[in-house]
């Protein structure tokens, strides 16, 4: 699906302090009522976050979205792929707004169609015997979801991956099953081997090479074929940096995100989804200690919020979302002004096909207990 380029804000916006665009952002929501609805992802700046009705996962929020019988529009304080997500599962007359379009997500862009059906034609070629079921991470592109929709298989998120995983494996009819897992490589890795899969059975299909770097052998005897696609900001968080956190703080427990690298998720004591992390930190004892492996954004707002307990950032790399950090005051103000005064700018809107195919992907992810 294309994306249109931002256009330039208006000088004006760049010129208001923040306070004066709190002001304005409040009075043009005011005007707007119920008709809006503002969700902001976990990663989202502080400033940005204050005006959301909803802050939560990319998924979560657009089961809110979707809930909400007398909204018009949505602004999707998140990156492209959340709005997309959003603008599939609200009703069709709902006019889902993204403020900046620049807020893309690095990880998404890694698997386009035209790779994707590539690499299940070769799939198919070299694996006739075998049923392959596609598995897509939800941080993906519509087309990539619809691609999965109509190929018998499902979306998922880090929080039941496992799950899906499951599902799919028993889909077989007699059959192996071969899981095409994409877009992201360590979600994919991470959550076979803690299903008891060998890094044996699991093979890196790089877009870029012929066969994805692989032999004909390698691709037919594997169980899971992983897309070659990462997350920008878990994969900056390395093994030493645990090795760091232990040595300094022995009390210390590690907890990061399944978009980590293997070898993170080893050395850490637990691992989870964004919501995961959450919970478990807000049902820690006072006086716990955590080193979180996420977004630097949620670390701090983790930090703020149980002052209680000691939460620190596992690494100090800039460990954060830079196209989410796209979405701010000024872009938030201009949307939202534009919007009170009845012109929609920047709406993100999946063509009905593409639409159909994916919110089935969504929907047997939905069904899977």
């Amino acid at each position: 699906m294309a994306l249109n380029w931002q256009q330039p804000l208006p000088p004006v916006y760049l010129q208001l302090s923040d306070a004066e665009l709190r002001l304005r952002i409040a009075e043009a929501r005011e005007r707007l009522g119920k008709k809006l609805l503002i969700l902001g992802h976990h990663y989202q700046q502080e400033d940005v976050i204050q005006f959301a009705d909803f802050a939560g996962d990319s998924f979560e929020l657009s089961r809110k979205a979707a809930a909400q019988q007398d909204i018009e529009y949505v602004i999707f304080c998140g990156v492209h792929f959340m709005a997309e997500s959003a603008d599939i599962l609200t009703r069709p007359e709902v006019k889902v707004i993204l403020p900046d379009l620049g807020a893309g997500c690095s990880m998404a862009d890694m698997a386009n169609l035209d790779q994707t059906l590539e690499c299940w034609s070769v799939l198919e070629e070299i694996c006739p015997d075998q049923k392959i079921i596609p598995i897509t991470y939800v941080n993906s592109s519509a087309a990539i979801k619809s691609l999965v929709g109509k190929h018998g298989g499902s979306v998922c998120t880090s929080s039941n991956a496992r799950k899906v995983l499951e599902w799919a494996l028993a889909q077989g009819d007699g059959r192996p099953v071969k899981i095409l897992f994409f877009p992201d490589q360590h979600l994919g890795r991470n959550t076979a081997y803690a299903m008891g899969y060998p890094l044996e059975k699991m093979v890196l299909w790089d877009p870029a090479k012929d066969l994805g770097g692989n032999s004909d052998k390698a691709l037919h005897d594997a169980t899971f074929v992983l897309w070659k696609g990462h997350c920008s900001v878990h994969q900056l968080f390395r093994p030493e940096h645990v090795d760091e956190v232990r040595k300094t703080y022995p009390e210390m427990k590690v907890i990061v995100h399944p978009e980590c690298s293997w070898e993170v998720v080893q050395k850490a004591d637990m691992s989870g989804s964004t919501a995961q992390i959450v919970k478990t930190i807000e049902a820690a004892p006072p006086g716990s200690q955590w080193a979180v492996g996420t977004e630097v954004h949620l670390v701090d707002r983790l930090a703020r919020r149980h002052p209680d307990k000691k939460i620190i950032i596992l690494s100090e790399c800039q460990c954060l979302c830079t196209t989410m950090y796209r979405i701010d005051l000024q872009h938030l103000c201009w949307a939202i002004e534009n919007l009170a005064q009845g012109n929609v700018v920047n709406q993100i809107k999946v063509d009905d096909e593409t639409r159909q195919w994916a919110t089935v992907a969504l929907e047997r992810m939905l069904s899977i207990h």
